[in-house]
């Protein structure tokens, strides 16, 4: 899993600067077709459909319902290739060690009430923060139990 996160993570570092860029007002294919010099009569026989489609498909990328494949279709017809990603806006890595590190300041605060109640609380930060470092790592070891709760 560590191994497949920092991977990720490299990879993910070179698209990170794409989440500052952002989609043109009008939309990539339009701004496209348009510095292009195409007109949507074009772009349509180029796909393939009638006219009035490249306007539904313009419409539908701006409100965010156009299928890849539609995208796709008009990309190439551009001369353009469609790059999909989800590019995490945090490394994986911190994003996975972050989740742990809350459900273990959940969890040892749950602990804490219960032997706090009992007259058997934790004393000393440096014990506290031993038992949370632990039960991160604990936590990481198997990070699918990470994500059972929000």
């Amino acid at each position: 899993m560590k191994d497949a996160i920092r991977h990720l993570d490299q990879r993910f570092k070179a698209l990170r600067p794409l989440l500052a860029t952002p989609r043109p007002p009008k939309g990539w294919v339009r701004a496209v077709r348009d510095a292009l010099g195409m007109t949507t009569k074009q772009l349509a026989d180029r796909i393939g459909v009638a006219q009035p489609r490249i306007t539904e498909l313009e419409k539908a990328e701006l409100s965010g319902s156009i299928t890849m494949n539609s995208l796709e279709r008009a990309a190439e017809a551009l001369g353009c290739r469609v790059v999909y990603a989800l590019v995490p806006e945090h490394p994986l890595s911190e994003t996975v060690t972050e989740q742990a590190e809350y459900l273990a300041i959940k969890q040892l605060a749950k602990v804490q009430q219960t032997m706090s109640l009992e007259n058997q609380s934790v004393r000393g930060i440096e014990v506290q923060k031993e038992m949370r470092q632990k039960l991160v790592r604990d936590l990481l070891q198997k990070p699918a139990r990470l994500w059972d709760e929000k």
